[in-house]
């Protein structure tokens, strides 16, 4: 390349819009949306009036009013709407996942704990991509147990609590995500999506799931086995993530109700965020930054976000009457924790519909480093960063002991 070439594609470049502006003056990121131009917002006098839509009133315009119209009319309509525009549906040509136990540790954990290490083949193929799951479940007691299953970013990260959970009489398991599907754009025909294309199909259709929709799909897979699994009871079984890991449990949890409770932690935007109150991540950033999150379909709103059919508050009661436990933290304002604190507010109404209790709280903000865990909306807003941290995981495991006791 001459000279000259090089000054001209350095002066194109130099015309692009900057799309990471740094930090403001409290260290929250800013960023320059491409598409619309947004830049992140911090400010709660920018935030601009918005209307959620109403979990409780049909598409049709008619009011909720009863358990079996939500549950028969209303919640298949919220799903169908994700699926269409946002997760994306999953296709009907997903694999079979074979399990097999590995390994068994009968005295892992100095003898607190029997350990196994299960492995699922996604496939028929003799090399198919295996999904590797590590149980763990106390050495105390011949009693099926209720356990936590965490969606994690790394195979070996054990929640902070583990001892705890074992002297509860609980356990626990792990699975590292990406063994589902890999976080990359581009790399559609690897993982699970790899495997439901079409002969000459590069990506999913605009309305199939994008790789939260996959990770969502493996967790389900992963209860198939857990059912199986004589130490395991199968009817509490309680679903752990963070971040984006955090929207794939709520994501999976609207789709599978044999979750029995769900540990969102910081799962901010296009989780338990609400995408209307224009604040740090928008859904302008997220088909930027991570569109194969997403069905094709999700591209539509970027600039639109307050015409999207569903908010936070809506996947947050896909749930209902299951408990829902969310966390955020006050150094973690990209994720917006006052947005998941009041989405979760707003999914009250369904609870109390189904005859469950909701956070205990009306609109206003969240207290902090003061766990809610009386109601079946469950919440704890900690002093740090964007972590589950072991505060956090207290209070979670205070709030689900009412339902695993």
């Amino acid at each position: 390349m001459t000279t000259a070439l090089v000054g001209a594609a350095v002066a194109v470049l130099a015309q692009q819009p900057k799309t990471n502006l740094g930090s403001d003056a409290n260290g929250n990121p800013l960023r320059r949306a491409i598409k619309t131009g947004h830049v992140s917002n911090y400010d709660e006098s920018k935030v601009p009036p918005y209307t959620l839509p109403d979990p409780l009133v049909l598409s049709d315009g008619k009011p909720v009013r009863d358990a079996r119209t939500w549950s028969n009319r209303r919640r298949p309509e919220i799903i169908r709407q994700y699926e269409s525009v946002i997760y994306g549906r999953i296709p009907s040509r997903t694999p079979t996942v074979h399990w097999r136990v590995v390994e068994t540790d009968l005295r892992a954990r100095g003898g607190a704990a029997v350990m196994k290490s299960i492995v699922g083949a996604m496939g028929e193929a003799p090399n198919a991509p295996e999904i590797h799951v590590t149980l763990w479940t106390p050495a105390t007691t011949n009693r099926r147990v209720p356990v936590i299953l965490l969606v994690n970013f790394r195979p070996a990260e054990e929640p902070p609590v583990a001892a705890e959970i074992l002297s509860r009489g609980w356990g626990y398991a792990i699975v590292a995500y990406q063994e589902i599907q890999p976080d990359k754009a581009d790399t559609w025909t690897q993982g699970v999506i790899g495997l439901t294309l079409a002969p000459g199909q590069q990506r999913p259709a605009a309305d199939e799931w994008g790789t939260i929709g996959a990770w969502a799909w493996g967790v389900s897979r992963i209860l198939d086995y857990l059912e199986t699994d004589r130490a395991v009871d199968a009817t509490r079984i309680a679903l752990f993530g963070h971040s984006r890991l955090g929207k794939t449990a709520l994501w999976a949890s609207a789709l599978d109700t044999r979750i029995a409770a769900v540990y969102s932690s910081c799962a901010g935007e296009m989780g338990s965020a609400l995408s209307r109150r224009d604040w740090g991540e928008t859904v302008d950033d997220m088909t930027q930054a991570f569109p194969y999150w997403f069905a094709g379909n999700f591209q539509q709103w970027a600039g639109r976000w307050n015409e999207m059919p569903v908010d936070a508050h809506m996947l947050i009661a896909l749930s209902a009457p299951r408990p829902v436990f969310i966390t955020g933290g006050t150094a973690d304002q990209w994720a917006d924790p006052v947005g998941e604190f009041l989405a979760e507010v707003a999914a009250g109404p369904v609870y109390r519909l189904l005859g469950k209790k909701d956070l205990g709280v009306a609109q206003g903000p969240p207290p902090l480093d003061t766990p809610l865990t009386s109601g079946d909306l469950g919440w704890h807003y900690h002093t740090g960063a964007h972590a589950a941290t072991p505060e956090d995981w207290k209070a979670f495991l205070a709030f689900v002991a009412k339902y695993f006791s």
